[in-house]
C-alpha cells in the first residue's frame, strides 16, 4: 500500500526529481515508510511506501533484470502467490517476494491484458522502456483512486488530486461544471473532479501514453447476465465458498492485521471467516458516540460485543464525541473532494485508534450492493403493492405523505422519513424512482441554487449508468448503477482517504471481484425473498452468525450530523451559509440555501446531505480555493462556534 505518482512530458522535456519528491511529500501519509523515483527522460514515476509484504525487499519502483521494465504499484494483488507460480515455471526469476513483482513479469509475459489476471485493488504505473510507452491503471471496483492531469505540454498521476497540485503551473481552480452533479449527488462522480483540469481515472480503466498519443480503454464490467439454472441451494454453497476464499486471501500480510466490526452482517461475516482462518485471536475495532436519541440511534456497540464475544476476537472499542469543527477542515483537505456523506468523520476517527496497533484493517464495504442490503432496493417490491390500492387511495396517500416531518435522527421521524419518500416516488417509472432515493438535492432545487434552466442538469453520471446497466432484472439493474458511481466515488474514496490519512491499509474482501460477478449474477428473486433484505446472504451466513445479528435492525455507518447541525454546528452551519458568504462566494441562491436551513430545522424535510454537502464545499473551498490551513480553518470554525462574526471570504 502506498501512494504513486507520475509525469510524462509530452513536450519531450526531461522530467525534474524535484517536481516527483513535490508530490510525494504531500502524500507523505500514505508512505511513511519509503520512498523512491525512476526518470528516464521525459517519463518519471515515483511513490511512497507503506510496507505491508515483503517489509524489507519492496522497495519500489522495482525493475526487471535489465531495467527495460519499471513499475510504482499501490495496494495488493492478492493472488500473487499463485501468479508467482506459474512465471517461475516460465521461467522467470525474482528479486524479491513482493506482490508488486509480479505484475512487473505479468506485463512482460502478456502485455496490456495482464490486468485481466489480477485479483486485488490497486493503482499502477509501468514504464516500458523498450516502446517508451507508459501504462497506468486502476482495479475494477475502484477501491484505489487514481487523478490525472494533461495539457499540451505533459501528462501527470496521482494517487492523491493534491500532489497534483505540487506541480509547476497547476492553478487550483473549481471545476463549476462539477457543481450540478455534487449537488444532485452528494459527491463528484468520475471521470470529473471538484478540481478544473484534472480528472478521475474511471475503475477498471487503463491509460497509456506512447509515441505522444495518449489512449484510455476499459478493461472490466460487472457482468449484465442472470444466472437462472442454479437452485437457491447451490446459490447458498457458492456464496458460502467465495466468502470463504475472499476473506482468507485478503488476510496475507506481513505485518499486524485487523477488522472493523460494527456488529451488521458484513463485519461479521468478514470477522466470522478471519477467525476461521487465524490460529490467534482477531484484533476488532468498534466505534460509538456519546450523546442522546440521536447518538444512540448510531450506537452499535452492544451488537459488536456480541459478535466479538462469539468468535473470542480481541476487542477494542471506542466512545467519542467528536469535535468535528475541528475535524473537518483536516478531514476534508484529505478527502480532496467535498461529500455529503458524513460516513468519512466516522471512519477517519476508527481508523485512527485501530492504527495504535495494526497497520492493516478488513472491512465490510461493499456488502450491501452486492446482495441487496440498502432500503432503497425494495422500492420496487412496495411500489407494486402500492399499485394494487384503488387511484383515489393512491392519491390521498400522497396528499398525506407531502405533509409528513422528518428526521433522521429519531425513530419515530424517520420511519415517516422513509414513509413520504415511498409514496412520493411509488408511481415512477423504475429509474427515475431509484434516482429519488440516491439524490441529495433534486434536479429542480439543484437548478434554483445554481440559476440554472429547467432541465438543463439532467444529462449526468447517473444518467450514464443508467444507460449503461442494461439489464431486465431490477435490482441487479440497481446494483450496476451503483458500482458505477456511488459505490467508487463515495463510499470507496472516503475508505481509502480516511483509512490512508493515519497511513492504515483498508481491505474491502467483499468486493472481491469473483464474489462481485457471483453476486451480479444472482437473480433478485433469489437475492432479495420475500422483501427481505439479503435473504440470500443472511441464509448462507445462518450456521455462522447468530439470528439476531443476521435480523437486526439495520443503521449507517455514519454520524448524526443532522441532529448537529440542529445543535451544536448550527452556528457553524448558520456562519458558513450566511447570505453574505454565499453572494462573496458567487455559486449559490442564498434565498434557497436559507429555505433549506429553515426547512431541515422545522423538519419539513430531512436536509442533512444537502447541508453538509453545502457545509463542506464551503470549508473545502476555504483550504483549496482560498489556499488556507486546515488548522487556519479549524480555528475559524471553533471561533464561529462561540458566537463570533460571520467569517470572511477571499476571492
Amino acid at each position: 500500500m502506498c501512494g504513486i505518482h507520475g509525469i510524462y512530458q509530452l513536450d519531450g522535456r526531461p522530467v525534474e526529481s524535484a517536481h516527483l519528491t513535490a508530490m510525494g511529500d504531500v502524500t507523505a501519509h500514505r508512505g511513511p515508510d519509503d520512498e523512491g523515483q525512476h526518470i528516464d527522460g521525459h517519463c518519471g514515476i515515483a511513490m511512497r511506501r507503506l510496507s505491508i509484504i515483503d517489509l524489507a525487499g519492496g522497495h519500489q519502483p522495482i525493475s526487471n533484470a535489465d531495467g527495460t521494465l519499471v513499475l510504482v504499484c499501490n495496494g495488493e494483488i492478492y493472488n500473487f502467490r499463485e501468479l508467482r507460480a506459474e512465471l517461475q515455471a516460465k521461467g522467470y526469476r525474482f528479486k524479491t517476494g513482493s506482490d508488486s513483482e509480479v505484475l512487473l513479469h505479468l506485463y512482460d509475459a502478456e502485455g496490456d491484458a495482464c490486468v485481466q489476471r489480477l485479483n486485488g485493488m490497486f493503482d499502477f504505473a509501468l514504464w516500458d522502456a523498450r516502446r517508451r510507452r507508459l501504462l497506468i491503471g486502476r482495479d475494477r471496483l475502484g477501491v484505489k483512486p487514481l487523478y490525472v492531469m494533461q495539457d499540451g505540454q505533459r501528462l501527470a498521476f496521482a494517487t492523491e488530486a493534491k500532489a497534483l497540485l505540487k506541480l509547476p503551473g497547476a492553478r487550483v481552480a473549481l471545476n463549476r461544471e462539477a457543481i450540478p452533479g455534487y449537488l444532485h449527488l452528494g459527491y463528484v462522480a468520475a471521470p470529473q473532479t471538484i478540481f478544473e483540469g484534472i480528472r478521475k481515472l474511471p475503475p477498471a480503466t487503463l491509460l497509456s501514453v506512447e509515441n505522444g498519443q495518449v489512449r484510455e480503454w476499459r478493461y472490466w464490467r460487472l457482468p449484465s447476465r442472470i444466472e437462472r439454472g442454479w437452485s437457491k441451494d447451490e446459490w447458498i454453497a457458492r456464496t458460502r465458498a467465495q466468502l470463504d476464499r475472499s476473506v482468507e486471501m485478503q488476510m496475507v500480510s506481513d505485518v499486524p492485521i485487523g477488522a472493523f466490526l460494527s456488529g451488521g452482517v458484513d463485519s461479521s461475516a468478514v470477522v466470522g471467516y478471519m477467525a476461521k482462518h487465524s490460529d490467534r485471536p482477531i484484533r476488532t475495532y468498534a466505534i460509538g458516540f456519546e450523546g442522546g436519541e440521536a447518538e444512540q440511534l448510531y450506537n452499535e456497540l452492544p451488537y459488536a460485543r456480541q459478535v466479538s464475544k462469539l468468535f473470542g476476537t480481541e476487542h477494542h472499542e471506542i466512545v467519542v464525541k467528536p469535535d468535528v469543527v475541528g475535524l473537518l477542515p483536516k478531514l476534508l483537505w484529505h478527502m480532496d473532494e467535498p461529500v455529503s456523506d458524513t460516513a468519512f468523520i466516522t471512519t477517519y476517527l476508527v481508523s485512527e485508534f485501530a492504527r495504535q496497533d495494526v497497520k492493516v484493517i478488513l472491512s465490510g464495504v461493499g456488502g450491501d450492493e452486492l446482495f441487496g442490503g440498502y432500503r432503497r432496493y425494495l422500492g420496487g417490491h412496495y411500489a407494486r403493492k402500492f399499485g394494487r390500492l384503488p387511484s383515489p387511495l393512491r392519491k390521498l396517500a400522497g396528499m398525506a405523505a407531502a405533509r409528513l416531518p422528518a428526521d433522521r435522527h429519531s425513530g419515530l421521524l424517520n420511519t415517516l422519513r422513509l414513509a413520504k419518500g415511498f409514496v412520493a416516488s411509488a408511481e415512477m417509472d423504475p429509474d427515475a424512482r431509484y434516482r429519488s432515493y440516491l439524490q441529495v438535492l433534486s434536479h429542480e432545487t439543484v437548478a434554483q441554487l445554481l440559476h440554472a434552466p429547467k432541465g438543463a442538469l439532467s444529462d449526468d453520471a447517473l444518467a450514464h449508468a443508467f444507460a449503461a446497466a442494461g439489464h431486465d432484472d431490477e435490482l441487479n439493474r440497481m446494483f450496476a448503477v451503483d458500482a458505477e458511481t456511488q459505490l467508487p466515488d463515495d463510499l470507496l474514496m472516503l475508505t481509502d482517504k480516511m483509512s490512508m490519512a493515519v497511513s492504515l491499509e483498508c481491505r474491502v474482501p467483499l468486493l472481491d471481484h469473483e464474489l462481485v460477478e457471483l453476486a451480479a449474477a444472482m437473480p433478485s428473486d433469489i437475492k432479495i425473498e420475500g422483501g427481505e433484505l439479503k435473504h440470500l446472504l443472511k441464509t448462507a451466513l445462518g450456521d455462522l452468525l447468530p439470528q439476531d445479528i443476521l435480523h437486526r435492525k439495520k443503521r449507517g455507518f455514519g454520524t448524526p450530523m443532522g441532529a448537529w447541525l440542529k445543535a451544536s454546528l448550527a452556528p457553524v452551519l448558520r456562519g458558513l451559509l450566511a447570505p453574505e458568504v454565499l453572494q462573496r462566494r458567487g455559486l449559490f441562491d442564498a434565498d434557497v440555501v436559507t429555505r433549506l436551513v429553515a426547512d431541515h430545522e422545522a423538519n419539513r424535510i430531512d436536509g442533512t446531505d444537502a447541508l453538509i454537502g453545502l457545509l463542506n464545499l464551503e470549508v473545502w473551498s476555504r483550504l483549496y480555493l482560498d489556499g488556507r490551513e486546515h488548522a487556519d480553518v479549524a480555528d475559524e470554525l471553533h471561533r464561529l462556534a462561540n458566537g463570533a462574526a460571520v467569517p470572511a471570504v477571499t476571492v
